[in-house]
């Protein structure tokens, strides 16, 4: 094939071999770091972020065997010009690769018309992109757009107008149409090539079949657009369970007195705590409703899971649960058919709750609980966990009958209502199973009887808040938590 330069132009001379030997070594190095990163990506198809990083991984490896490729040709200089019109040379090609097989040599040929003579060279290699027979005359300019898509045509006559008449040079990409039907993208880069008095005698090109490489640009930018999504969808779902939850859940900044319960009333406070390992909005609640005839209910609970699903499940629970109570459902009665509610919904979920029922009149506590951590009573600088009552998950047994309890308080005492991941897991007990839980369930009660002498100082149940926020809401916490206090006026 005549070369590409013009007669006015001298050769370039190769780079030194042992230049481009480290260029290669570093190439396959850094190629080799590559597809370690690979395979440390996480591998779960169902994960977005997982599918982009490993996407990206694929793209750059892919990438860094051009690379070697290219720079291995660079070192060993191009390949023999096969002999004008030796048709036993072509025939050695005359099986086409598949494509995005084969060595690098194997994706990039070369052509080069001539425009006063009308006559085209290719290379074999060409051939193979294209996927023609070598024996069969290469195409001409006029003849080259019957195999590239409609929609690119127009493209590739730009490119080739631009280069013979404005002597610019080619770089464009193009999809052409295999004789078998497939369709494979090709990046052309050429020049003209002048005579000597400076006109265009000859187009020279390099043809490049890029599809896999266009493959995974492609998949790099479904796995991004799929990531964005999820992170946008993620997002939206967490403001509307934030707004949901706020919307839900008495916004306390302050002690509460409820309004109409003359001189014995309870001073409430509240708080919900995040998980600062999660960035979704778990199914912890808390509520007290005044009822009528002067009787306060008390209750804390929890759905499993995380998101809008759960956020609205919860706002269920807390709407049922106060209409019940102010129909004068004892809390008994009331985790009964706050399980039934669960068991029958469209979308099951396991919970726990605990009800209180507090009548100021006498100052006696009625509760009731679902699988949930009993209520501790502080008085006179001490406390206690309440002995609990039966009860089971919510959502778990069709049918289930749950205990009640009574408690007298008294002027002074002080009621800790909490869901169970109030205290961080790395203060219960190392080991795993039903002992371990046990047992570190039993270690976070004693975290919070150990407060006993701070609540006995305490001015106000917001103060007790306070000391508990301070005690346990600013370490890492793997999931969300409610805390209740109520405290019996003197």
């Amino acid at each position: 094939m005549p070369s590409h330069l013009s007669a006015d132009h001298p050769a370039a001379q190769p780079p030194p071999r042992g230049s481009v030997d480290a260029l290669i070594s570093q190439t396959r190095r850094l190629r080799g770091e590559v597809d370690a990163v690979r395979r440390d990506a996480p591998a779960d198809g169902a994960d977005p972020e997982g599918r982009w990083q490993r996407a990206l991984c694929d793209l750059a490896v892919h990438q860094l065997n051009d690379l070697d490729e290219h720079l291995a040709q660079l070192r060993d200089g191009p390949p023999p010009v096969p002999v004008e019109h030796e048709a036993a040379a072509l025939t050695v090609r005359a099986v086409p690769t598949a494509p995005g097989q084969g060595s690098l040599l194997s994706r990039v040929g070369s052509a080069e018309w001539n425009l006063l003579t009308d006559e085209a060279s290719w290379s074999g290699e060409l051939y193979q992109i294209l996927g023609r027979d070598p024996a069969a005359p290469p195409l001409t300019l006029d003849e080259l757009p019957s195999v590239v898509l409609d929609e690119d045509r127009p493209r590739l006559t730009a490119m080739v107008t631009d280069c013979l008449i404005d002597a610019k040079p080619i770089d464009g990409e193009f999809r052409i149409v295999r004789p078998d039907g497939g369709v494979r993208t090709v990046h052309m880069m050429g020049e003209p090539v002048l005579d000597a008095d400076g006109s265009t005698a000859s187009m020279w090109a390099v043809l490049r079949d890029v599809s896999e490489l266009r493959r995974s640009q492609r998949t790099v930018s479904e796995t991004r657009d799929s990531l964005q999504h999820q992170r946008h969808f993620a997002q939206t779902e967490h403001r509307l369970a934030v707004e949901l939850q706020e919307a839900v859940l008495p916004p306390w900044r302050g002690s509460l007195r409820l309004p109409h319960q003359g001189p014995e009333t309870l001073d409430l406070a509240a708080r919900y705590l995040p998980s600062s390992t999660s960035a979704l909005i778990g199914g912890d609640w808390y509520d007290a409703l005044e009822l009528p005839g002067g009787e306060t209910l008390l209750s804390v609970g929890d759905l499993t899971g995380h998101g809008v699903t759960v956020t609205s499940g919860m706002a269920m629970m807390i709407g049922a649960l106060r209409g019940m109570a102010v129909a004068g459902t004892e809390p008994g009665q009331l985790m009964a058919w706050l399980n039934q509610l669960l068991d029958a919904s469209v979308q099951p979920a396991l919970g726990s709750a605990v009800c209180c029922r507090y009548r100021p009149e006498t100052r006696t506590l009625t509760w009731a609980q679902a699988g949930h951590p009993a209520p501790l009573l502080f008085r006179n600088g001490t406390g206690r966990m309440l002995t609990p009552p039966d009860g089971v998950l919510l959502g778990a047994t069709s049918g289930a009958d749950y205990g009640q309890a009574e408690e007298a308080l008294e002027p002074g005492d002080l009621l800790l209502l909490h869901t169970d991941g109030l205290v961080p897991r790395r203060w219960g007990s190392p080991g795993s199973g039903d002992a371990a839980e046990s047992a570190g369930d039993t270690a976070a009660v004693s975290r919070l009887l150990d407060l006993a002498p701070r609540f006995g100082e305490a001015r106000a149940a917001q103060d007790c808040v306070r000391t508990v926020v301070e005690e346990f809401g600013e370490t890492e916490r793997e999931d969300d938590a409610c805390v209740l206090i109520a405290r019996v006026a003197t």
